[in-house]
This record gives structure tokens, sequence and C-alpha cells, in this order.
């Protein structure tokens, strides 16, 4: 733990040297192109995994991490451009969504073997986060 604390704790520090130095709205224009640019990596290797049938996680982590990469590309694309109003464009962002989303249930599908789960019971914390997220919608 002492090595992520030191690993975050230098992150944090050269965001907010890069904020200081470039402004915080190009650091993070910065940030979130490396980000997305690394997510799409760690999707292709974890393609990769599960083609080798490494691990039965790997195609959950593919699809999460190539959902993030793609939704923050997308998002970091749409501010380089300066925030255009996109029709279809931006109805993209939910092909991206879609692919982090399942990504995440298959990850509770695999993980509540862990529990000694079976059946649809790992639908639980999905239906969960739906019902959570539409309520604060409805309080907005």
């Amino acid at each position: 733990m002492k090595q992520v604390m030191t690993l975050y704790g230098l992150v944090l520090g050269a965001g907010c040297l890069a904020a200081g130095t470039l402004g915080l709205e190009q650091a993070l224009l910065l940030a979130y192109g490396a980000i997305a640019l690394m997510a799409l990596t760690i999707s292709a290797t974890f393609l990769w995994l599960w083609q080798l049938r490494a691990t039965p996680l790997a195609l959950g982590m593919s699809l999460s991490w190539a959902g993030s990469g793609l939704t923050i590309g997308c998002w970091w694309a749409m501010q380089i451009a300066q925030n255009p109003l996109w029709g279809l464009e931006t109805a993209v962002l939910f092909v991206f969504l879609s692919l982090l989303i399942c990504g995440a249930v298959i990850h509770f599908s695999v993980i509540q073997g862990s529990f000694g789960l079976s059946g649809l019971s790992f639908l639980w914390p999905v239906f969960g986060a739906v019902l959570v997220s539409f309520g604060v919608f409805l309080a907005l």
C-alpha cells in the first residue's frame, strides 16, 4: 500500500504541476487524453489475455477498459473541438457507455462465484446502481 500511496502522490503532484504550468483546463485535457489512450492499451492487453483463456475475468476487464477509454476519449475529442453541439457524435457516447456497462455486468457475473452465489443473483448490484442513479436523477 505504501508504493500505491507514493505513486498516487507523484501522479497527483505531476497533475498539480501541470495545472500550475499549463492551466487547469489544458492540464485536464492532457490527463484525459493520456488516460483514454492508456485505457485502450489496457483493454487490448485484457482482450489478448481472454484469447489465451488466461482468466475468466479478462473479457469483462477488456470491455470495461474499452468502454472507459472510448467514453473518456470521446469527451476529450469534444473538449478539444471546443464543445461543439454535436448530434450523432454525442449519441455515440451511449455505444461506448454500453461497452463499459457490459464489462461491469460481466465482472459481477464472474465475481458472484467468489461469494458462492449462482444464477442471476449477480444482477442485484447492477439493478441497485441503476436505481440509485435514477433516484439521484429524479431528485435533481
